[in-house]
């Protein structure tokens, strides 16, 4: 069975006018259990997580400083949340979301987190909308309690995964690729094990192209015993943030391609939904969507 995180915690409200498109996280497990691709039984809601699991990324005194709400305030502006403890709990939560994802991941082949996906989240301090990195945080977790000795961070949002980067970057145990706008934030980037840089406005074809070439060429070279897959479907066309000029089908195909790629191999895949910022929500939930619809086509 597929089992997705989700916590009503993860529609956190924010001041009106906030420009983070929070409601797709109230809408898409709805629409998922209307249109009958899931049931209430497929979801699961995480839970607050020891801290020793999160200290396993995060330093001591950033994650004090987060816990205590006392970030210093040009810190907590590039953050760009206004700080609270419903959002530090969120934040956790996400993360121990990925982490008991991880364990499905490993009895069901996949497993999904509504939120997630916060890349941006460096060891020491949070930028861009991620407080905690929920996937570095997962692949510590697996280390540690799973004997995982190889992970493979398969990182698609259109923005480039710097925190995620900078976290795994003197470890040769965690593999991270992240494939991006070559002019999206972050402006200067930080240097995964692998980054695809993809022009403005690269479409369908040259994307896809691009994807199916290095993704099972990279499996086949690193060997990983579990995947982490983000899915952001921020390189739409129509996103306001994001500058390449993929299509719902596009990204539909993306999402297929990894998922399957992951199930033929059986290699573990955990998948995190990471970004997406088109104006009009019902593309978002659309594409979004269509990575759990893929998921159970492949998987169940």
């Amino acid at each position: 069975m597929l089992k997705i995180a989700y916590h009503p915690i993860f529609k956190h409200p924010l001041p009106d006018g906030h420009r983070f498109p929070m409601e797709k996280y109230d809408l898409l497990p709805k629409q998922l259990l209307h249109e009958g691709t899931c049931t209430k039984e497929n979801f699961f809601e995480p839970e607050l997580p020891e801290i020793s699991n999160i200290l396993t990324v995060h330093s001591q005194e950033y994650v004090n400083n987060l816990l205590s709400l006392t970030i210093e305030k040009r810190a907590a502006r590039k953050i760009g949340f206004p700080l609270s403890k419903e959002l530090i709990q969120r934040e956790l939560i996400i993360a121990d979301g990925t982490m008991k994802g991880c364990d499905y991941a490993l009895e069901h082949g996949v497993a999904m987190n509504i939120a997630g996906g916060t890349h941006h989240a460096y060891s020491s301090h949070g930028e861009a909308f991620c407080l905690l990195n929920d996937q570095a945080i997962a692949a510590r977790y697996i280390q540690k309690e799973k004997g995982i000795k190889k992970i493979l961070i398969v990182d698609l949002d259109v923005h480039q995964g710097n925190g995620t980067a900078e976290i795994f970057q003197n470890d040769a145990s965690v593999f991270t690729f992240s494939m991006h706008g070559k002019n999206n934030y972050p402006f200067r980037k930080e240097i995964s094990d692998l980054d695809i840089e993809l022009a403005d406005q690269t479409g369908d074809k040259e994307y896809l192209k691009i994807l199916k070439q290095i993704l099972p060429e990279l499996i086949e070279k690193e060997k990983p015993e579990f995947i982490f897959f983000l899915s952001g479907v921020d390189i739409l066309s129509t996103d306001k943030l994001g500058k390449l000029g993929c299509s719902i089908d596009a990204c539909k195909d993306r999402d297929r391609f990894v998922l399957q790629t992951c199930h033929d191999l059986k290699i573990p895949v955990q998948v995190s939904m990471g970004g997406g910022y088109s104006p009009n929500i019902k593309i978002i939930l659309e594409a979004h969507a269509n990575t759990f619809r893929m998921a159970q086509k492949i998987y169940f």
